[in-house]
């Protein structure tokens, strides 16, 4: 039996220490860095073909590609709850007891056992004393509870006594924010989308290729983008719709949204993610003297196969060159070539200028390019999250930042007296910051002295 309770309160003990818990903080900061260096949800081919087959299966296996919702992630998020609330119910009766039920008189023993503490002669009855004594304490500190015994006056004053189950609000936080993201994982989606300029969709892509209904659908109305001088992106903004039975909803008409700026409806919020373009576009490619002549289909955001080797995609296209090239008209793509044996040309070629196209192909030693036709318009991405747990997350994220505060920032101080015929004597103690509590205890020492006019006995 002795074995037994010897072994329980070991394991005990165990799952209420500061090492378990530091550990497990340590291995989450870790273990959380897999999630910024792996890429989380869908994942793109050229990834795929990257790290193999083998680390494939192993990353799946091991949740890599969803690790904030993987197996061992939570499981350590459970044991780290356990363990804040394990220690909770092991220190939080002795400080409960410390604030609700605490030692109002100051015998001897407390007396040697505070830092801070002082003795001094008045030449005044006990209760006298006492009721100065109220009204000092009253007005320089906190009012104080009274109590008498055989003849002798105590007087225990307080502030901020619930600051010490501050650690307990922040303990508190830890597992509410985990219980919002609990909520959000079991409850919540994230996906994507692509919609086209003027097009509308009901239904998003998820974790794994899960298709999600939305409930109403989402229409793109205008898409926009600016770039700096160098070409980069400077803006991009979507104007987007919600139709509800095929009827776009008050306050939900024409709203844009760029990056950092989502919209949000039944809980669902949309982001600015990406953008591109939609579309195909058409090609002859036939040898110099015009034989071996096939027709190429290439998707805007896509590369097509040649039919002798490596592959081609197009990087810009417009419907009339003659701004660009003055002298010049009719559609013009400029294309990039990917040979066989892997070098790349960069060509433009022409619908109305054969002769060009046949002057590049000479050029570059390769087929004759032709333009014949092409099509294609913006699309805008978005990235769609649904989190009903993020209210539960602010919630404790806001029970976190007012326990830290009072836990660093109060401290719980007790001043003591005892009075009896003649005789004074004071002593106090705080939980935290000691050096300012003795300057502060030092100022009512004198305070109280200068009202009672007392000659310090030592």
């Amino acid at each position: 039996m002795n074995t037994e309770r010897t072994l329980s309160r070991a394991l005990w003990d165990s799952i209420c220490s500061l090492k378990l818990a530091m550990t497990l903080l340590l291995t989450l900061a870790i273990t959380s860095i897999i999630g910024t260096v792996i890429p989380q949800g869908n994942l793109a081919p050229q990834y795929v073909t990257s790290i193999g087959p083998a680390k494939l299966k192993l990353y799946q296996t091991l949740g890599f590609f969803d690790m904030y919702h993987s197996w061992w992630f939570v499981l350590l998020l459970g044991a780290l709850a356990a363990n804040l609330a394990a220690c909770s119910c092991k220190r939080l009766p002795q400080i409960w007891r410390t604030v609700t039920r605490p030692v109002t008189t100051l015998d001897e023993g407390l007396r040697k056992s505070l830092p801070n503490h002082a003795t001094f002669a008045a030449p005044q009855s006990a209760r006298d004393l006492k009721d100065r004594m109220v009204g000092i304490l009253g007005s320089c500190f906190a009012k104080p509870l009274v109590t008498e015994q055989d003849g002798v006056y105590h007087l225990y004053a307080e502030k901020t006594p619930w600051c010490r189950l501050a650690v307990y609000a922040v303990h508190l936080s830890i597992l509410v924010i985990f219980v919002g993201a609990i909520a959000g994982s079991l409850f919540g989606f994230k996906g994507y989308v692509n919609i086209p300029e003027g097009g509308g969709v009901s239904q998003v892509a998820g974790a794994g290729g899960k298709t999600i209904d939305l409930g109403f659908v989402l229409r793109c109305d205008k898409f926009s983008a600016s770039f700096y001088d160098t070409g980069a992106p400077r803006e991009f903004k979507s104007v987007l719709t919600v139709l509800q039975n095929g009827k776009p909803l008050q306050g939900f008409d024409h709203v844009p949204i760029i990056v950092n700026d989502p919209l949000t409806y039944r809980g669902i919020t949309f982001y600015q993610s990406s953008y591109g373009k939609a579309g195909r576009h058409v090609f002859r490619v036939s040898d110099p003297d015009g034989g071996n002549a096939s027709t190429i289909t290439v998707p805007s955001d896509g590369e097509a196969r040649l039919p002798g080797g490596g592959g081609m995609h197009v990087l810009e296209a417009t419907q009339d060159v003659a701004p660009f090239e003055p002298g010049r008209s009719g559609p013009a793509a400029n294309i990039e070539v990917h040979g066989a044996a892997g070098q790349t040309q960069r060509i433009v070629v022409y619908a109305n200028h054969p002769e060009l196209n046949l002057q590049s192909a000479r050029k570059n030693g390769g087929p004759v390019f032709s333009y014949l036709s092409g099509s294609e318009s913006m699309y805008t991405g978005l990235q769609v999250a649904r989190d009903p747990g993020v209210g539960i997350v602010w919630l404790g994220c806001l029970l976190m930042v007012v326990g830290v505060y009072c836990a660093f920032f109060l401290s719980h101080r007790r001043v003591w007296v005892r009075i009896k015929d003649g005789e004074v004597v004071v002593g106090g103690n705080t939980n935290k910051n000691p050096a300012g509590f003795e300057l502060a205890f030092e100022r009512l020492v004198q305070t109280i002295k200068g009202e009672l006019a007392p000659g310090e006995k030592k």
